[in-house]
């Protein structure tokens, strides 16, 4: 019997360790010479309290005290930073810098395989001018990555101001509002614009912006974009959050005139944490951010503390050694290899959607020829593009864990993946609808089940579709995942009902199945991951590119 770790956690060998020491200490120091000081908060913390600072992801990790409180393993630092600050700290010690270096333990249940226990170095400040403390603190990150000797760093800023200011004015049920936030949040801009356009109470002039604003992105020019977009939408000079932005730019001019900073209104989320100015640093080649950070006042109001600015950031140390190339003992990682070095790498989905991939990759001008016909490679270069061939239902994967920078599958692919990728264009192809079935003969059984059992019992290949179409109708499903013919779950008496896909229903009808509900349609979409999004002009190119040829589909 092997003596390890549980899952999701591991040890950490001398050479390892005097790796991450080095680089804990250049950050620890390069925190200090600024004035800020230490401070530790507990492993374990009150659910409840917490919860009143901001949104908590659920978490594995949790406990009941022996008074019943429910306690959490902390998922990050900010929370429990301000916490503190809010019970602890008086107006005299204000303004506040705080520094740490720490652990924290969380897991996102779609990547499994992945660590679950990172440390974070990071600071917070709070107490002092807002727009002093984003300045003083993205300075501060763009001092300690240099420092580091990160390679190609930038940092990409975005704020949630414009967008919800624009709700403010033009949403017309708080119902619609929440659904937009919870699509950008979600980085689904192409459900995003399916709403939109499906909603004739919007003025033209805010359908505009609702679809333009999440998709901003460069320099000083875009605040002027957005400022003109929420003109011709009516909201207020005051409202807009634009001056803020400008002031912004004209303190940090250098990292903008160096390439070293960016706007990406893509990254607008978190919008009950973050009150204003969001930020991301990346370093080209890896797959997630290295540090992120943000305004949130709203989280000290919530707890009690109305009227301070607070703003900080965390860096994943994890990803640092990733970046810097020293994994020491347990692992070998190279240094990322800069984007704009290598071809740009697409995940292409064989089957049923391959041919449709390959006429609008070819109508947006990429290199086709030896795609048509791969053979049994894996792999295919093209000059400036390499096309990474795998089935549907990985790319998602493909691209979320950095083996492609961007990729195309269905819908369904991208919902049960479950990971963080940026939903770009719906390529309207590959059609075909969700539906729920159930066999002819037993008309009625499933409502009768339902009502002396509680729940109903559903055989799918999809099991995340089908707990978001079950939470959407309000019915508690028990779900049995199968890997094909599924028709068979209700058939032999397994299950009641069966989703799945159908495009022409032949299948269903020669298994004496009827369809009971629909579930969603689904098409092909293009999407890419966050930080190759945001650090690869190429990918942005290529989605506008493939939204034209979209458009151009629709209109025929």
């Amino acid at each position: 019997m092997i003596a390890g770790t549980a899952r999701g956690f591991r040890d950490i060998l001398p050479q390892e360790a005097l790796a991450r020491e080095r680089i804990t200490n250049e950050v620890r120091e390069c925190f200090s010479a600024h004035g800020y000081l230490p401070v530790e908060t507990p492993l374990l913390e009150d659910r409840a309290a917490l919860e009143r600072g901001g949104r908590l992801k659920d978490s594995p990790f949790q406990l009941f005290d022996t008074d019943g409180t429910l306690l959490v393993l902390r998922p990050d630092l900010t929370l429990p930073v301000a916490r503190l600050v809010a019970g602890r700290v008086d107006a005299g010690s204000l303004p506040a810098r705080f520094r740490y270096a720490a652990p924290v333990v969380r897991e996102e249940p779609s990547l499994r395989g992945q660590p679950r226990q990172f440390t974070q170095l990071g600071v917070e400040l709070v107490g002092t001018d807002g727009a002093a403390a984003e300045v003083e603190v993205v300075d501060l990150l763009a001092e300690v990555l240099a420092k580091l000797g990160v390679p190609d760093w930038r940092v990409v800023f975005g704020s949630v101001t414009p967008l919800t200011a624009l709700l403010a004015n033009c949403a017309p049920s708080p119902d619609f509002r929440e659904r937009v936030l919870a699509l950008v949040h979600d980085s689904d801009l192409v459900s995003l614009d399916e709403l939109v356009d499906a909603t004739p109470t919007l003025k033209p002039s805010a359908v505009r912006a609702l679809h333009a604003i999440p998709r901003m992105h460069g320099g000083l020019e875009v605040i002027d974009k957005i400022d003109a977009l929420l003109a011709e939408a009516d909201v207020s000079v005051a409202e807009r959050g634009c001056q803020e932005l400008r002031a912004l730019v004209a303190k940090l001019g250098d990292l903008f005139d160096d390439g070293r900073a960016s706007f990406d209104f893509s990254i607008i989320n978190s919008f009950d944490y973050y009150t204003g100015i969001i930020f991301k640093a990346y370093s080209e080649g890896i797959a997630g951010s290295l540090a992120s950070g943000g305004r949130y006042d709203a989280v000290l109001a919530n707890l009690g503390r109305p009227g301070l600015a607070a703003c900080g950031f965390a860096l994943s140390l994890e990803r640092l050694q990733e970046v810097l190339g020293e994994p020491g003992d347990s692992g070998v990682v190279t240094p990322g290899v800069r984007v704009g070095s290598r071809p740009l790498r697409i995940a292409v989905p064989k089957g049923s959607l391959f041919k449709d991939t390959l006429r609008v990759l070819e109508a947006v001008g990429l290199p086709t020829e030896e795609l048509a016909d791969p053979g049994r490679k894996l792999i295919i270069s093209a000059g400036d593009v390499e096309y990474v061939i795998v089935r549907a239902q990985d790319a998602p994967a493909f691209v979320g864990h950095g083996g492609a920078d961007c990729g195309i599958c269905g819908k369904d692919s991208l919902i049960e993946a479950g990971l963080d990728l940026l939903q770009l264009v719906d390529l309207r192809y590959g059609g075909c609808r969700f539906v729920v079935a159930e066999p002819a003969a037993n008309a009625g059984q499933a409502e009768r089940n339902y009502r002396w059992r509680g729940t109903v019992r559903v055989a799918t290949k999809y099991p995340r579709i089908t707990q978001q179409y079950y939470d959407r109708i309000g019915q508690q499903v028990d779900i049995l995942t199968l890997h094909g013919n599924i028709e068979l779950g209700p058939i032999v008496g397994m299950t009641d009902r069966i989703v799945d896909i159908t495009a022409t229903g032949t299948t269903l009808r020669e298994n004496d199945l009827v369809i009971v509900d629909d579930v969603m349609e689904c098409t092909a979409r293009f999407f890419a991951g966050p930080a190759a999004y945001r650090c690869d002009k190429r990918i942005r190119d290529l989605a506008a590119r493939l939204a034209e040829v979209s458009a151009t589909t629709k209109e025929a």
